[in-house]
């Protein structure tokens, strides 16, 4: 059920009683709104669905249908609805919409011949009522288990808000759980425990459940950081905080939270957590203060960009407060003193031969290939490590994220046109896998545009896509089955389109990248023949086809 409570943070402009649940079951949750995820933040919240698929989704409100999606990846079949209040509701990685819902969407796919659709009704054409069943949860997309992602936006800003400030009963009576704590001297010449680099603070629970770390000593501008998470009751999730607050001496100097963002800002993550730590160790540090770069509007109170500035002879109590939304916290109190020390550990810099403006175009030749770097594309100057191999260049490393697309150009001169067919530019992993990036061919050029540093190469995918039946055999009788399935995979630059047909008419076969299995309804069609021809062609990214040709019988 929903609420109508008032939250500890007093966010009373949100009402706690227009909407009602999207499903029957108890609101138990897999992640919450603003919750660290690669390259964003989390823009809902992912509710349980009991570990399986088909729990019927209801509609929060009355309202009407403005934009239904079909895609193999992001939030897979996804339905948005818009309600009077001037909210939007958003219901993510569906198993299947509704019967009437269903059969709307399913005519524009045999209209256009298409599995993935983006269908925007005219307002009024679909309605819903409160508490109307609208679809199933599923696990379509890029989801990693089945769930409802669900979404509250405003309908003219499309700013999701955190669905929890609408009154949502979620059970939580646990302070969130500190992991890690660290300390970034940001001066020049200033340093921490005698260190310029970033350092690993120690800490320890105190009788009252606070925490209390080491005394540090320190000179300069310093900032905070810490790998944290919230954990709600009956789940194991390590979930996104809330809100954090940074105190000096008691007087509150940062605080941030999570009420709401814009999908235009939400790839600021990079700078809002330690990158090149995430690089490196795939745990997110979140840092207290605000790094160059960083335009995210989260912050409600950000004194010197939440840098403190440490004096010679000075005491401090810095106070790290993490929140969640039913009020719980945790605080970590840290004791500094302002010492001028020797150092012993001296900020690193790798120079290279070539430094990046980040506000400037950069452009740089490595041969066999070219990169060039619009203006902006980094956050922050650096010194950029640029190599090149008989048949790979490396751009730097995953430690530096790229705000905007790069672009990579390949000479393939020396291929005939027959080679350049079957090729590919494919980014390299640390085990040395190619996987292949979008590549636009023209001429001796090829080209692809991409935000992930690394090691690129060309590839050759001379292997077509592989296709068998998963669920039935030649000519075997199917009268008791409900859908046909079909098995498909290509082990190098990935499938780019499939076709299928029965009895030479195109037919609707849904598409599971996360299975490698293509599913056919029976119900779609009525076949109107014995003897059923099917026929699939799939194509991979650079051309490769392979045909399955098969029949059944059917009655």
């Amino acid at each position: 059920m929903f609420l109508n409570v008032l939250w500890v943070f007093g966010q009373d402009t949100y009402p706690k009683d227009l909407f009602t649940p999207p499903m029957d079951i108890p609101i138990i949750l897999a992640g919450t709104f603003g919750e660290l995820r690669s390259n964003h933040f989390h823009a809902g919240i992912d509710i349980k669905t009991q570990q399986r698929e088909g729990i019927p989704i209801k509609s929060i409100g009355k309202g009407t249908v403005t934009r239904i999606k079909v895609a193999h990846w992001g939030y897979g079949k996804v339905l948005y609805i818009a309600h009077p209040s001037g909210h939007t509701s958003v219901y993510g990685h569906l198993q299947k919409f509704s019967p009437s819902i269903e059969a709307y969407v399913k005519k524009v796919q045999y209209q256009k011949e298409s599995y993935e659709v983006e269908i925007f009704p005219d307002y009024g054409e679909l309605t819903v009522d409160q508490g109307e069943l609208i679809a199933y949860g599923g696990n379509t997309g890029s989801s990693s288990g089945p769930h409802l992602h669900f979404e509250i936006r405003n309908s003219v800003s499309q700013k999701p808000t955190n669905p929890l400030l609408y009154g949502i009963e979620v059970a939580d009576a646990t302070n969130p759980t500190l992991e890690k704590l660290f300390a970034y001297p940001m001066s020049k010449n200033g340093h921490v425990n005698q260190s310029q680099q970033r350092i690993q603070l120690s800490y320890s629970r105190q009788t009252d459940g606070t925490f209390l770390a080491d005394r540090v000593t320190a000179l300069g501008k310093v900032g905070l950081g810490f790998v944290g998470f919230d954990r709600l009751d009956m789940a194991a999730n390590k979930n996104g905080l809330y809100a954090v607050n940074l105190k000096v001496n008691g007087t509150l100097h940062t605080a941030y939270n999570f009420e709401t963002f814009s999908f235009g800002e939400t790839r600021y993550i990079n700078t809002f957590i330690d990158y090149e730590y995430f690089g490196k160790y795939r745990q997110r540090i979140q840092k207290t203060f605000r790094s160059p770069g960083n335009n995210l509007s989260i912050y409600s109170k950000l004194n010197n960009d939440g840098l403190v500035d440490i004096k010679e002879g000075m005491s401090y109590t810095l106070t790290i407060e993490m929140l969640d939304l039913a009020g719980n916290k945790t605080v970590l109190n840290i004791p500094v003193t302002g010492k001028k020390e020797t150092i012993t550990q001296a900020r690193k810099e790798d120079a290279t031969s070539h430094f990046v403006l980040a506000k400037k175009p950069n452009n740089y030749d490595l041969g066999i290939a070219k990169v060039y770097f619009p203006e902006n594309t980094f956050y922050e100057d650096f010194y950029i490590d640029l190599e090149k191999g008989s048949d790979t260049v490396k751009i730097h490393d995953n430690s530096v994220p790229a705000h905007r697309n790069f672009t990579l150009s390949f000479d393939v001169s020396k291929y005939t046109a027959a080679e350049r067919e079957q090729l590919f530019i494919a980014r390299l992993d640390s085990k040395l896998k190619p996987s292949y990036r979008s590549t636009y061919k023209r001429g001796d050029t090829f080209t692809t545009r991409t935000r992930f540093l690394g090691t690129y190469t060309l590839a050759k995918d001379s292997v077509p896509p592989s296709i068998r039946t998963k669920n039935f055999k030649e000519k075997q009788w199917l009268n008791n089955y409900s859908y046909l399935s079909v098995h498909i995979a290509d082990d190098l630059s990935g499938i780019k389109s499939y076709r299928a047909t029965l009895n030479g008419e195109w037919i609707l076969m849904e598409y599971e990248p996360k299975k490698n299995t293509l599913t056919y309804n029976f119900d779609d069609k009525i076949l109107d023949k014995k003897q059923c021809i099917l026929e699939v062609t799939v194509t991979d990214n650079v051309g490769n086809t392979n045909t399955l040709k098969t029949s059944f019988y059917r009655k």
